[in-house]
């Protein structure tokens, strides 16, 4: 391939993509400055490009540290100039063991937090207005409390109103706290058994020892220290209602032979008993294991998960939600706000890209212990990048964008044709325009604000 024509490839490949390219040489110069980078910081390419980067303040970058260093960055926030914010990602360019450039992208995510602050401020007024709604009509809706609008979730939802009035038996998998039995109480509470127990076993929680009693109970005498008048198990207590398995993947072997023959024959026996006791109870089971995968291990049996399997609802982890954790953000902090008698915090925008760009391994359940944290801890009614945990703030570059050295005529010493330093832009702004730090900010292409933070840092 024709260097001539390898250059026009790369050319309209940067010119493709939509995050804003920019690529220096080992010097720092820059070689290639897309459409996406114009559009982001207003600088056309021709007045970039065959100049060094540091001659634009390009501080934020961090290039000449990448040049030295090496390292790359990952995901890092930054806001070049007010009201725009970008994710940046910047890595050196190698060749065998020599830096000889770097390249950075930048995802402009300002729309993605704009919309962040119109769904959680939306969600605050659709919150309010159901508050007031409920307290002339109670809602009747046993979804009410699974909150969000994504795809994702709206499927989930919609496949359990649709089992929810039969007895089918109900699988719910997914992750660990994405809400799976917050899923199986609105299924029980749609259904025709919504008038009886709903009643709760963790597989996983009780020792192999005592699941059996604790699932079918115990005739009186049966082992030292029982009750003389028996106990009844979770089985009895659910009859004519709802029994939910959570972590259903982690019930001992000998434990799914005993539950199988419950589901086909409709009725077991106590321990220590001989009578055999009828029960007529709905299963939904809950797993955040991959049943198939025990299934190959021999750990779970292939005939009791068919029995379990009749329908299955799977629902989605929060990093695939995206698009609800506003309304979430919205919903969980006044719910907490409002348990503490403390104020409904607002979330700075680079709080709510962090918490949009977190994995969230903990899904729902991890969300809400940070926002009870946040909301406790926080004592103004603001949540900034500091009170977020160390794990979920994103790298920051600096965020205070430098002034350009494209300033107005006269912003150059006389007789040199040098750029002058971001300490002298400054002075020679203020000096023209007499002290008048808003005409001052104006006039080097800055907000206000950061010309004060200049101001300070320069001891001006």
């Amino acid at each position: 391939m024709k260097t001539s024509r390898a250059e026009s490839v790369l050319q309209t490949l940067l010119d493709t993509v939509n995050e804003a390219i920019t690529i220096v040489d080992e010097d720092g110069t820059v070689t290639h400055w897309n459409r996406a980078a114009e559009e982001l910081y207003r600088i056309p390419a021709a007045e970039i490009i065959g100049k060094n980067i540091a001659d634009f303040g390009w501080n934020s970058l961090m290039i000449a540290q990448i040049l030295k260093e090496g390292r790359p960055i990952r995901q890092a926030y930054h806001e070049p100039r007010p009201g725009t914010h970008v994710l940046v990602n910047t890595s050196p360019v190698v060749s065998g063991s020599t830096i000889t450039g770097a390249i950075s992208s930048e995802q402009d995510v300002t729309k993605l937090v704009r919309l962040g602050n119109k769904l959680f401020t939306a969600a605050s007024q659709l919150q309010s207005l159901e508050k007031e709604i409920t307290r002339y009509v109670p809602s009747e809706d046993p979804f009410f409390r699974i909150k969000g609008n994504g795809q994702a979730i709206t499927h989930a939802i919609r496949v359990a109103r649709r089992v929810s009035p039969t007895d089918a038996t109900v699988l719910l998998t997914g992750e660990s706290g994405v809400g799976k039995e917050l899923f199986a109480h609105a299924i029980h509470s749609a259904s025709s058994r919504a008038g009886n127990n709903f009643v709760a076993i963790n597989c996983g929680a009780i020792p192999p020892a005592l699941f059996e009693s604790e699932l079918f109970g115990y005739q009186g005498g049966s082992f030292t220290g029982a009750d003389p008048k028996g106990r009844p198990g979770k089985l009895e207590l659910a009859h004519k209602g709802t029994l939910f398995l959570d972590e259903v993947g982690e019930l001992p072997l000998e434990m799914q032979v005993k539950l199988l023959r419950v589901l086909q024959e409709r009725q077991f026996y106590r321990v220590g008993g001989d009578k055999p006791v009828k029960v007529d109870v709905r299963i939904i089971a809950a797993t955040n294991r991959n049943l198939e995968e025990r299934i190959a291990e021999g750990a779970f049996r292939e005939d009791l998960y068919y029995r379990l399997n009749v329908v299955s609802v799977e629902i989605p982890p929060l990093r695939e939600r995206i698009e609800d954790i506003p309304e979430l953000l919205q919903y969980i902090t006044s719910e907490i706000a409002f348990q503490y008698g403390k104020p409904v915090p607002r979330f700075e925008p680079e709080v709510i890209v962090a918490l949009m760009n977190y994995s969230w391994p903990g899904n729902i359940r991890q969300l809400r212990n940070i926002l009870e944290r946040l909301v406790i801890l926080t004592d103004d009614e603001v949540i900034r990048r500091e009170h977020l945990p160390a794990s979920i703030q994103v790298p920051r570059l600096d965020a205070e964008p430098q002034v350009s050295v494209h300033a107005p005529s006269g912003f150059r010493k006389e007789g040199h044709n040098e750029p002058q330093s971001e300490l002298q832009l400054i002075q020679n702004a203020l000096r023209t325009t007499y002290g008048n730090k808003a005409a001052a900010a104006k006039l080097l292409g800055i907000s206000r604000g950061t010309l004060y933070n200049k101001m300070r840092k320069y001891g001006l």
